[in-house]
């Protein structure tokens, strides 16, 4: 067993107590454990990457108690890289936060962070559906709390109708475990993966069910249409620096589809041969289609970049629609860059919203730093609509590329590009109406000038948009790990062969080392 492999879930899961009991009073100390638990899990989270960019698959057995009867914990190149590119968003998003203050705007806003961050880590690196779905649920309380961070009628509207909708997914999960543990006697997805192959095609009712029904609790976790009605007012009333944490939120369900539907539901398997044409591609053209409708329809900047949102995963779920290789491969390209590019443009909007009255698309007195808050939103805008040369425009020539053997190609196609049109004009429009039609404050007007964005603000958002151009530039070695990452989850025996082991012996035989 690699017991590094728990270290991510048990970090954040001991400071957030800490941070309530001994230092609720001090805000200083809350911030100096947040930041270090927040880098503590990029070290670990770049050591797991580290460790299983050969192929291993690290395995961690609580009370070491063998699957399918114990819980087990599972890192290979998709969960670890998923680890690290939430602690590196954590840790960037955290600058933002104690440079802008906004933990001093509510209460217990660290404490719920390092809980969400203990949710979002557990659902990446579990190796059972119904620890999953706890850990979905771990995240889900964190969230709300933050969502509601600082308080008002409005924001807690927004978070009433989060929950709302994701208790609706949590009943349904529910109901789909039952359905799998009903048909097969285990929720270890191993041990699932196997048992699910044997069932006999005559009596595949209720596993098909249960198949349908884990789809749709993915889809609302991942905003895909027409279970998305959550996501806009949600992030657009959530604090900045939530809202930039949440982009790696969709990305949780995103990742449950492939990780369930390459390794349980595998696309050759005849029960469920279909789905992912049928229902899935056409939800995630129309998902990026109304997206980026939504941008271009949007009065309020934080509206606009909340549709960005649901567009770029219904970029991300086109790809993953295809089900082949190349596709997850192109998946899991756009997924780092749509997270670093959504996480920026979030924190962005706070930017402006601390120097302007509102975040409507009108002209308003120039904001405080414009000049380098306007070029930041320049990088951030060019990398969410997908234009050269950013990573934005390089994912999406790998799944217009993915795409070419599909039968669905055309529609794939035009709905990418137009959908790519619209967005360019809606940002190009918003970029403008807010930096450069920004009207000068009248001489005997008697406004305070506001005061200019910390430093450490600048910091968060510039260290997201370095790792944006980083993307680019290492595009080559990033979409060979990509594939390598494909590979491994289409073929899958290095998994299944891993936590399926008897404990205390390796798969040669050999006596493990204790």
């Amino acid at each position: 067993m690699i017991h590094w492999l728990i270290l991510p879930i048990v970090l954040p899961a001991f400071l957030a107590p800490f941070i309530v009991l001994a230092a609720r009073y001090h805000i200083t100390i809350q911030r100096v454990f947040s930041l270090f638990g927040a880098a503590a899990l990029v070290v670990v989270g770049l050591g797991l990457s580290i460790e299983a960019a050969s192929g291993e698959v690290m395995l961690y057995r609580l009370s070491d108690w063998a699957a399918p009867f114990g819980i087990v914990l599972v890192g290979d190149r998709l969960s670890t890289l998923m680890v690290t590119l939430t602690a590196v968003l954590a840790l960037f998003v955290l600058l933002y936060v104690i440079g802008s203050k906004w933990d001093e705007r509510g209460r217990h806003f660290h404490a719920l962070f390092q809980f969400q961050l203990m949710g979002i880590m557990g659902a990446f690196l579990t190796g059972d559906l119904f620890n999953l779905f706890v850990f979905f649920e771990v995240l889900l309380i964190a969230s709300y709390g933050l969502m509601i961070h600082a308080g008002g009628t409005v924001r807690l509207r927004a978070g009433v109708q989060y929950v709302l909708y994701n208790l609706l997914g949590s009943t349904l999960f529910l109901f789909a475990l039952g359905a799998i543990y009903a048909e097969t006697g285990t929720l270890n997805m191993a041990d699932l993966a196997q048992r699910v192959a044997l069932i006999d095609l005559g009596e595949t009712v209720g596993i098909r069910i249960a198949a349908v029904l884990l789809l749709m609790v993915f889809a609302i976790k991942a905003a895909v249409v027409p279970l998305h009605f959550w996501l806009p007012s949600s992030y657009a009333e959530a604090p900045g620096p939530v809202a930039a944490l949440f982009a790696i939120m969709t990305k949780v369900g995103a990742y449950a589809i492939i990780r369930v539907y390459t390794l349980i539901f595998p696309p050759d398997l005849a029960v469920t041969a279909d789905l992912h044409s049928t229902w899935l591609l056409p939800a995630a053209l129309v998902s990026l289609a109304l997206g980026m409708v939504g941008v271009l329809a949007a009065k309020k900047l934080d509206r606009l970049v909340a549709f960005s949102v649901i567009g770029s995963m219904g970029m991300v779920m086109v790809a993953i629609a295809l089900f082949t290789p190349a596709g997850i491969a192109a998946a899991l390209y756009y997924i780092v860059h749509s997270t670093l590019a959504a996480g920026a443009l979030f924190l962005l909007c706070d930017l402006v919203r601390a120097g302007r009255a509102n975040l409507d698309l009108t002209a308003q007195p120039q904001v405080a730093g414009a000049r380098l808050t306007s070029a930041m939103f320049f990088v951030a805008a060019i990398a969410m609509v997908g234009v050269p040369p950013l990573s934005g425009f390089v994912g999406k020539l790998l799944i217009m590329d993915a795409a070419v053997q599909n039968p669905y190609m055309a529609w794939v196609w035009a709905v990418i590009l137009g959908a790519s049109l619209l967005s360019l004009v809606g940002f190009g429009r918003a970029g403008s109406t807010v930096f450069w039609k920004a009207r000068a404050v009248e001489a005997g007007e008697d406004t305070p000038p506001a005061a200019a964005p910390a430093v450490l603000c600048y910091v968060g958002v510039g260290g997201l948009l370095t790792l944006l151009v980083l993307h680019t530039l290492l595009a080559g070695p990033a979409t060979a790990y990509a594939t390598a990452m494909s590979k491994q989850l289409f073929g899958p025996e290095r998994y299944l062969t891993t936590v399926l082991e008897t404990p205390g012996k390796l798969s040669d035989g050999k006596e493990e080392a204790h």
